[in-house]
């Protein structure tokens, strides 16, 4: 049982009229500004850096998103769009990227530039950028984006050149990434490591002041360049106001009170106050607000080490039992509200190619024990499994206990702080974990990763220490295939091998929930969990 400390409710209801106190009256922006056209959301969790060199996590992408841009960008259905490059061309051999820059696309302003306060991005702006992004000295853990680059050039102010060492179909993908923005030279060499909090990009808005555990303000780029589809310039909004509240009832409060625009998640918490056993919003609320739902790119699954002394893990025919001996169905209905997808199609999750077209799971309670039986026949052995996980998905471990339990499996909970249960999964120290799959970017490649042999932990994502010729042969040939459709039967042929295998027991595929009150407009739900407010407006 996990026990949470609660706040009297005096003290709640203190913090509560304290807060609201100060998102009055403290003004966000000190010029005059339309009040009616700020977005008002909280990070419970702190940003660490502005610096786009450290965008790897959410809390640091979201307003890093707001203020840089890079080559190319993601749309919300993960098209890859133009951004500061205009087009490309990439040769037969996949190896070689040639961009071609806009030529209306400024840094936001800054004394540093000189009199004229700003200049014109260039193509060596990139390569300035990237070289950045590779230095040890900068520490930036994007630098495995760069890893299969073998040399990057501006041949022109125009023209940015890419070639890799070795084709990767999905390295565009890669350059959609925050880390790979554009900076200017003049900025991050004068603040260097202070540049986290003095950032100088492209993008629809640019940085106001940042208050650290307090509150972030972006203003409207004035001189932004991309406009929308009847050539209005974008961005709508005035400015954007994200405040740091780390208790998450007090953030479900104000938006109550109509204090925020906009939650981004929902906590268990509050969790069956706002929705309804099927996921819906409950009537009490839906009067005022909007919920959006959609698929995020995360598997959670059971993953097996293959190298264990264990023969019970080790066993395939035990892994089917487990596979097909719990109700994924109910799971989702009893512990999540409807919120997400019972992962009966492979690995990959739902919105990527090579997620199977057909279930290859089929909960059948009967030949999951048969296998059991089977098992102990031939071992003499009662099988039981320690599944190593940490304090958040106790339930989700403990509903799988109880079923397994009545196919004759029993299996131990080992609870472990996050930290200790990632080294731990790492260095090969658990038989079996529950962990996360979270897409870097959106490509079936980055999920089938977590399989070839050549990527054995702690080097690489292969926690399971899984190793198959077959796997191995349709994974390195899938890199040489450019075009997408042309490589989604080589996903499908490996997403079926590894549910034949199962060094791995796919639970969920995410979903993911957004709330905001009823006059805000254009918010969409990127299955990688990207927010672009440029396209956001509220109504009066």
């Amino acid at each position: 049982m996990i026990k949470k400390f609660i706040l009297p409710f005096e003290i709640t209801f203190f913090i509560f009229f304290l807060i609201l106190i100060i998102l009055k009256s403290c003004s966000p922006i000190e010029e005059k500004i339309d009040y009616s056209k700020i977005f008002r959301y909280n990070e419970s969790k702190n940003i660490t850096s502005l610096d786009p060199a450290f965008a790897r996590n959410p809390q640091n992408i979201w307003p890093i998103q707001q203020m840089f841009n890079s080559l190319v960008q993601l749309d919300d259905s993960l098209n890859i769009k133009p951004e500061i490059a205009k087009r490309w061309e990439i040769d037969k051999s996949g190896l070689k990227y040639i961009f071609t820059l806009r030529n209306d696309v400024y840094f936001h302003s800054s004394d540093l530039f000189g009199k004229n306060r700003t200049r014109k991005v260039i193509a060596n702006d990139f390569k300035y950028s990237f070289d950045r992004l590779k230095n040890e000295n900068i520490g930036s853990p994007g630098i495995w984006v760069l890893n299969n680059v073998k040399k990057y050039e501006a041949l022109n102010d125009s023209v940015f050149e890419i070639i890799l060492k070795k084709p990767f179909p999905a390295f565009l993908s890669l350059l959609s990434m925050r880390y790979c923005s554009v900076v200017p030279h003049e900025i991050t060499d004068f603040y260097k490591q202070d540049f986290r909090n003095h950032p100088i990009g492209t993008g629809p808005f640019k940085f106001k002041k940042w208050k650290e555990n307090v509150k972030l303000v972006l203003r409207k780029n004035e001189n932004y360049f991309e406009k929308d589809i009847k050539n209005n310039k974008l961005p709508y909004l005035e400015a954007i106001s994200i405040t740091f509240l780390p208790d998450v009832q007090t953030e479900f409060m104000l938006f109550k009170q109509g204090e925020l625009d906009f939650m981004k998640s929902i906590d268990n918490s509050f969790k069956d106050d706002l929705l309804t056993p099927n996921g819906n919003l409950r009537n009490k609320y839906a009067e005022n607000m909007k919920m959006l739902k959609g698929p995020i790119l995360n598997t959670e699954y059971i993953g097996f080490n293959l190298e264990s002394k264990s023969e019970v893990v080790k066993s395939e025919k035990i892994r089917k039992a487990i596979n097909i001996g719990f109700d994924r169905n109910q799971l989702i209905s009893y512990l999540r509200n409807h919120i997400g997808f019972p992962a009966d199609r492979g690995f990959v999750p739902k919105g990527l190619s090579g997620h199977l077209i057909e279930d290859s799971i089929t909960y059948n309670p009967i030949k999951a024990k048969k296998l059991v039986d089977e098992f102990i026949k031939t071992t003499n052995l009662n099988p039981t499994i320690t599944l190593s996980t940490d304090p958040n998905y106790i339930d989700i471990c403990e509903f799988i206990q109880r079923e397994l339990q009545k196919i004759g499996i029993k299996v131990i909970i080992n609870m472990m702080p996050t930290a200790s249960l990632k080294q731990a999964k790492n260095n090969g120290k658990v038989e079996a974990f529950r962990a996360s799959w979270i897409a870097d970017y959106p490509d079936a490649e980055n999920y089938l990763s977590l399989f070839y042999s050549k990527n054995f932990s702690p080097l690489g994502p292969n926690y399971t220490h899984y190793k198959n010729f077959t796997y191995d042969s349709l994974y390195e040939k899938s890199f040489g295939i450019t075009e997408l459709k042309n490589r989604i039967s080589y996903y499908t042929k490996m997403n079926e091998l590894i549910m034949e295998t199962l060094p791995v027991i796919p639970i969920y595929y995410d979903q993911g929930t957004r709330f905001f009150q009823k006059n805000i407009k254009n918010i969409g739900l990127s299955p990688i969990n990207l927010i672009h407010l440029k396209n956001v407006y509220k109504e009066n």
